[in-house]
């Protein structure tokens, strides 16, 4: 005889809550299947497996209720077609011919997005949010099954996203989560590798590579050397700036998250999110002026910069914040760029590729900007140089006239 309950998993998430899964107990081993919610030790009824305050939780305790009802379903078909079934025969029933997502690509997906904010990769949340938003404009919120979504049915979508100003890159990224969506659908056997459709529809065909756009060390020093005290509301902005420029690049989303314990004498260490590379850094007169004013500025927080109001803030509220504050400092940054009269783009991201190109213009060995970078080989930063700055080869053209 099998068991069937809903429980809390004992290993807390970052927000001090437990996931709740349906457990299944067979032969004295159990299989958890994840649902959409999590709770608090305290709002859970043990003994009923449901959320206590019903009033208050009363959606989601059906929720888990026909979740539970659909279970019992599934064991007790099993039990009739062979009394010795495994725990693998009822998750391949339960998750296929059971499972409401098996044809509802919108359901399914959020049950993927709400995994990743659980574990913390609320980027990756996010992106394919903004992936299902743009699926669900073009459907028209109707029902879409993934067997719908064929090649044509691609190219349609692909032409409704360039009616909409969408970019090869902007189109790529979305046809890349929605093919994420199929390779996990396939892994959990939800839909079978026969009706995926990205064999046929290229997502390399929409690769555009962004021009990446670098200030020379003139206009740098432009922007170092402004005065900041005449434009008060930039000062943190323009500060964010210098210390990424001075600190080999160092992002935003680094520099959010940067921890006062990361700062040991004249060095700073942290580990690059996007590449895990690790970097350890001499703190340079500008940047250690820089610490000093926000030390001086604190707001009792053991990060160095006011990005993030407190500690232990969640995966979610992290991300949340970070497009918000991100916004704002693109938004300044363009403000700083104008009174400084430079005509390029100026964002986040561009401090650095105006190191390296700093460097470069300076005389420094390609090899020694490669390490500076983090990069894993120098091909890379070939590369990468190769694509900053065109003004040797415009002189050299000049030559000509």
């Amino acid at each position: 005889m099998a068991t069937i309950r809903l429980v809390l998993r004992r290993k807390p998430l970052l927000d001090g809550t437990f996931p709740i899964c349906l457990r299944v107990t067979k032969d004295r081993k159990s299989k958890y299947f994840t649902t959409l919610y999590n709770s608090s030790s305290s709002n859970w009824d043990d003994n009923l497996g449901l959320f206590k305050n019903n009033s208050k939780y009363l959606q989601q305790n059906r929720v888990l209720l026909k979740m539970k009802d659909r279970a019992y379903t599934v064991y007790s078909e099993l039990k009739i077609k062979n009394e010795h079934f495994t725990l693998k025969d009822f998750e391949n029933a339960f998750r296929i011919t059971s499972n409401p997502h098996k044809k509802d690509v919108f359901g399914f997906w959020q049950e993927i997005m709400e995994e990743l904010n659980t574990s913390g990769r609320t980027g990756s949340a996010r992106i394919h949010g903004e992936a299902f938003k743009a699926l669900k404009r073009y459907t028209k919120n109707s029902k879409l099954e993934f067997s719908d979504i064929h090649v044509t049915f691609l190219s349609k979508f692909e032409g409704y996203l360039r009616s909409c100003h969408g970019t090869d890159g902007g189109i790529s990224i979305r046809m890349r989560s929605l093919r994420t969506l199929f390779n996990i659908a396939i892994t959990r056997d939800i839909i079978t590798p026969a009706i995926y459709p990205f064999k046929k529809y290229k997502i390399s065909k929409l690769k555009s590579k962004p021009i990446k756009r670098a200030l020379d060390f003139e206009e740098v020093t432009k922007i170092i050397k402004m005065d900041i005290s005449k434009y008060p509301h930039l000062i943190n902005s323009h500060k964010y700036f210098v210390f990424s420029f001075y600190t080999r690049g160092m992002n935003f989303a680094d520099q959010m998250s940067l921890e006062w314990s990361q700062i040991k004498g004249d060095k700073l260490f942290y580990v690059r999110s996007k590449t895990k590379g690790s970097f350890n850094i001499t703190i340079l007169p500008p940047v250690r002026d820089i610490l000093n004013y926000f030390q001086d500025n604190s707001n009792g927080t053991k990060y160095v910069f006011p990005l993030l109001l407190r500690d232990n803030m969640t995966p979610i509220q992290i991300e949340n914040r970070k497009k918000k504050t991100l916004a704002k400092y693109n938004k300044d940054l363009k403000e700083i760029a104008s009174i400084c009269n430079i005509e390029k783009t100026l964002t986040s991201y561009v401090a650095r590729h105006s190191f390296a190109n700093s460097l470069k213009q300076k005389g420094v060995a390609t090899d020694i900007i490669s390490e500076s970078l983090g990069h894993q080989n120098m091909a890379i930063t070939q590369a990468y140089l190769k694509e900053l700055d065109s003004s040797v080869i415009d002189e050299a053209s000049a030559l000509l006239l």
